[in-house]
Parts: C-alpha cells; sequence; structure tokens
C-alpha cells in the first residue's frame, strides 16, 4: 500500500514537472511579421535573420512568425495599415508608400538623390536617417532599422532605352508615390500605381508594358519571362525598413526594445550584404534568360528629373534644407 502511494506521488510530480517544462518552452509571445515579396527576395532573408536573432536573445520567449508574399495584405501599403491597426506586428519593406503615412519621407524619393550605396547609408545610418525614422512615432508605428531594396531600374517589353525620349509612352508600373509619378510623367511616361501581386499578370497580359524596381527583385520575380529590356537608369534609391506596431513595441520591456532594436541593425547589415551580392549575380542571370541591358546617359535622366524638386520641395518645409544637405554630403 505504501509503495502504491509513493508511486502515485511520483506520478504526480512528473507531471506536474512535465507540465511546468512545457510552460516554459511555450513563447509568451507570437508576432506576426509581413511583407509583399517571394522568399528569394532580400527582404525575406532579412526578416528571417531578424526572426532567428530575436528569438534566440529572448530563449524563446518571444516568437516571430514571417508571412511573405502578401499573405497578410494586398500589398505593402496595406500591411504597414496592419500596424496601425494592430492586426500585424511587425513589416520589412519598402520606404515607398511610407510618404502616405508620413510625408517627410519624401525626402529619399527625389530621383538622382545619391551618388552611391556609401553615400546612402551615410546618410540613412546618421542623423538624417534617424530623425525621419522617429517621425513615425506619433503615426503607431516604431522604426527599427534600415536595410535597402537598392537602386531602381526600367524595364519594359517594347524597346531598349538609352534616353528619355525612348522612354516617352510606355505605360509603366509604378509605386503609389505621387513623388515617383511625377518624375515618371516629366520623362513622358504614363505611369501606373499597382499592388506588387499584380504585376506579373499586368505585365504578362500587355495591361502595362513594363516597370520600375531594383535587379534583385526583377530576377526574383521572374520578369524576365514577360520583358525584354532593362535599362539602368538607378533613377531612385530605394530604402527598405524594419518597422514595428508602436503599441506592441511600447508593451514590451526596455531589454526586450533593446533586443528588437539591436536584432534589426544586425538583420538590416546582413540584408544589404545579401542585396548586393543578388544585384551583382542576377545581372548576368537576366542576360542569361535573354533581357537585353542597356546603360542609358544618366545625365540626360537627371536633367530632364529636375523640375520634380521644384514642384515637390515645398512639402517637406522646413526641412526641405535636408535635400541640400545630401547633395552636399554626396560630392
Amino acid at each position: 500500500m505504501k509503495s502504491s502511494r509513493c508511486f502515485v506521488l511520483l506520478l504526480a510530480i512528473a507531471v506536474l514537472f512535465s507540465f511546468a517544462v512545457g510552460s516554459e518552452a511555450a513563447p509568451s509571445r507570437v508576432l506576426k511579421l509581413g511583407h509583399a515579396v517571394p522568399e528569394e527576395n532580400a527582404y525575406h532573408y532579412g526578416a528571417q535573420r531578424f526572426k532567428d536573432l530575436v528569438e534566440s536573445k529572448t530563449n524563446g520567449d518571444i516568437q516571430i512568425d514571417v508571412f511573405p508574399n502578401n499573405q497578410l495584405g494586398t500589398g505593402e501599403r496595406d500591411i504597414i495599415e496592419g500596424l496601425q491597426l494592430g492586426t500585424i506586428d511587425l513589416y520589412v519593406g519598402s520606404t515607398g508608400p511610407m510618404g502616405g503615412f508620413e510625408k517627410k519621407f519624401l525626402l529619399f524619393d527625389f530621383p538622382f538623390l545619391f551618388k552611391d550605396k556609401k553615400h546612402v547609408y551615410d546618410v540613412l545610418d546618421g542623423e538624417i536617417g534617424t530623425y525621419i525614422m522617429g517621425l513615425l512615432d506619433d503615426k503607431g508605428i516604431h522604426g527599427l532599422a534600415w536595410m535597402e531594396n537598392g537602386f531602381r531600374n526600367l524595364t519594359n517589353a517594347k524597346r531598349a532605352i538609352n534616353t528619355p525620349a525612348d522612354a516617352a509612352g510606355l505605360k509603366i508600373r509604378t509605386q503609389e508615390n505621387k513623388l515617383h509619378m511625377a518624375m515618371w510623367r516629366g520623362l513622358g511616361v504614363d505611369p501606373t500605381p499597382m499592388a506588387w501581386s499584380e504585376v506579373f499578370t499586368a505585365l504578362q497580359q500587355g495591361t502595362i508594358d513594363g516597370q520600375e524596381n531594383p535587379v534583385p527583385v526583377i530576377y526574383t520575380s521572374k520578369l524576365y519571362e514577360v520583358q525584354k529590356h532593362l535599362a539602368l537608369t538607378r533613377h531612385v534609391f530605394s530604402p527598405a525598413i524594419i518597422l514595428v506596431a508602436k503599441a506592441l513595441f511600447d508593451s514590451l520591456t526596455p531589454e526586450q526594445q533593446e533586443i528588437f532594436r539591436a536584432s534589426a541593425k544586425e538583420a538590416a547589415i546582413y540584408e544589404r550584404e545579401v542585396c548586393d551580392k543578388m544585384e551583382n549575380d542576377y545581372l548576368g542571370s537576366l542576360k542569361q534568360n535573354g533581357m537585353e541591358i542597356t546603360t542609358p546617359d544618366l545625365a540626360l535622366f537627371q536633367e530632364a528629373s529636375l523640375k520634380v524638386y521644384d514642384e515637390f520641395k515645398g512639402e517637406l518645409g522646413d526641412d526641405a534644407k535636408l535635400l541640400d544637405q545630401i547633395i552636399a554630403s554626396g560630392k
């Protein structure tokens, strides 16, 4: 009888211990991170690195589930709005739609603003980038780190592009960004905003003639299947960003907040390296897949785009001076 009681007691202890261990192993929070591109894209690599770092540094207390390829929305703007609504926790992606949330983000959308990538990151990782990112807090969004999408280039199915005149008359998909659209209109192009999820089919059906994006996006989205010509116009550098819902970030402990910041910065550096390698590798792959690549006279495109500065500089208010600072820092 005594041994029977001991057995029952030991069994109860084992069950309680098992339950305790299971409870410790379960994450206290499971967060949703969304982005708009395929898993082959550099954004996804950055998102995965961020996920791994946060989960490791919190000892699994916070789990992040990554949803690529517009699984959480119909486009980047939709996902960012989800941060404000609290239906989505984290976003990795382009800053193209950000001007619709905070107009000072238009600062980075001016054409031919940056000399090269070193110039870009001297600005983004410096005082100007920190200031612009900080403006999002009042919008219910908190910025964690700058990543990269890269310099944008023009593709189309009709003809090679060497001068602005060659682009005139083309119907080109753009982001929902009024500055980008004004630039293209100034070049005689018909800019057509469209969710990224719809672009491949629209190109395939001839609804639009082309689109503009960095080389890694062009390759990983297999646009070579529906586009013949790639012009390395490098007209706008497209930063990317890691965002978190402000309400969620504020609910974290100070230690967890620091983990998020440090992990985002580390993931951003990794993503930039991936993006650089992809750009170098994929140019050759695009040629092998039949794309004809031209290197236009960028001075002609720059000259044709200058009026965009006059048209939109005023929207930056007192911060319009930052444009001059960025340009001067690249000389």
